[in-house]
């Protein structure tokens, strides 16, 4: 990649996880029936965009985040959650062309803010069924998992997939592969009787057993020889979750040669689900460590994070910033399903607590439900500032 490239791609990274996501909220709000007036790219006043139909789509000042505005009985407050505070909050009708909205956004048969017309009820989120808002709320947490999915599975398709063979580069003295007679240059070829491949594969049939023993094929000079190994219980500390296990080893050291494979779309998509369930599994290690205290909040890291991340990534090449833009959206999608107020999972978990108590929450209840809500989207913005900018100065 070009330097220029290179240095683009935080914003790329930035931007395609963030308008999927929007899109995501955005294309069911429409499915929905509610009007939705505003599809922003980042937050606070508007730069530049183009009005079409019922909507303006926009790029905003604030290069963090985006929103899609839709029409609601309270839609001052969510204007202000949202990041649409700074235009006209109300959706109610007005004669006159507010102050704050551009000459060429205004349309006399339009309705507000962008004309003089008011927005039917049966066009408020409010009106819609429980199930339609909380399709419309987990719209962006799906478009997110699709495009993690989406890009993992083109990953396998345009590059390949990738293992480690199996081959023995050394061996640890007095370990028990080497006591069973294990050598550098041997192939393993199958645990107890069940054929593998790949190094995954052999640490996956040989940790879990922490006592008795296992058989070990191999080849060896166009040889097939088979060693009983009774592996070594060793406590490990997962680099995820900080917890620790007890693993069984053999005491080999495999070959670094990573071996490509070209496959198929039907095999790629598979593989792409599998890797994008694999790394969902590792976000939630990294969620529920943080609660438990297993996990460092140090670790959090925020925008310049990212950003130096992108850098990085577009200097290693294409596939390495597809990689990680693949994260970054189950990173999204996951962190946005934690029921924390003005997050997607804390107005579903609203919409679920109106629907099972027959009734709307006083605005009083939904004000403080926010509040606690900016509060602690504030304290984690904060934490992962700090510990972004430790990282630089500490470098």
């Amino acid at each position: 990649m070009t330097a220029l490239s290179v240095y683009i791609a935080p914003l790329l990274v930035f931007g395609l996880v963030v308008f999927v996501h929007e899109l995501g909220h955005f294309v069911a709000a429409k499915l929905c029936g509610v009007y939705a007036p505003v599809f922003s790219l980042g937050w606070g006043r508007r730069l530049f965009g183009w009005r079409r139909g019922e909507t303006d789509y926009r790029v905003s000042l604030i290069p963090l985040g985006g929103y899609v505005r839709m029409a609601s009985r309270d839609d001052e407050t969510m204007a202000g959650i949202e990041g649409g505070a700074g235009e006209r909050g109300s959706l109610d009708r007005s004669s006159e062309r507010p102050d704050n909205v551009p000459a060429d956004l205004w349309d006399e048969q339009a309705m507000a803010p962008f004309g003089p017309k008011p927005v039917p009820a049966d066009r408020w989120v409010e009106s819609k069924s429980a199930l339609a808002r909380v399709f419309i709320l987990s719209a962006g947490v799906i478009m997110n998992i699709l495009l993690t999915i989406g890009v993992s599975s083109g990953i396998y398709y345009t590059y390949g997939r990738q293992y480690l063979p199996a081959v023995v580069d050394s061996v640890v003295a007095q370990a028990p592969a080497q006591l069973a007679g294990l050598q550098a240059g041997d192939r393993i070829v199958a645990i107890n009787g069940e054929a593998v491949r790949g190094w995954d594969e052999v640490i996956a049939r040989v940790s879990p057993v922490t006592s008795g023993a296992v058989t070990v094929d191999v080849e060896r000079g166009g040889t097939r020889l088979s060693r009983r190994i009774t592996p070594e219980a060793a406590t490990v500390k997962d680099p995820i979750s900080g917890e620790e296990r007890t693993v069984g080893r053999i005491g080999v050291m495999v070959r670094d040669s990573v071996v490509r494979e070209p496959v198929g779309l039907g095999t790629a998509i598979a593989s792409g689900t599998r890797a994008s369930w694999n790394m969902a599994e590792q976000v939630v290690s990294v969620i529920g460590g943080l609660v438990s205290g297993g996990v460092s909040a140090d670790q959090l890291g925020g925008p310049i994070a990212i950003a130096r991340t992108s850098v990085q990534a577009a200097r290693n090449g294409a596939e390495t910033l597809w990689s990680l833009i693949a994260f970054l959206s189950l990173n999204i999608a996951i962190l946005n399903l934690v029921p924390i107020p003005v997050l997607d999972g804390g107005q579903i978990l609203m919409v679920i607590a109106e629907r099972i108590k027959g009734g709307e929450f006083s605005m009083r209840t939904r004000e403080a439900f926010a509040r606690v809500g900016v509060l602690a989207v504030l304290a984690l913005i904060l934490l992962v500032t700090f510990n972004d900018l430790r990282a630089v100065f500490t470098r």
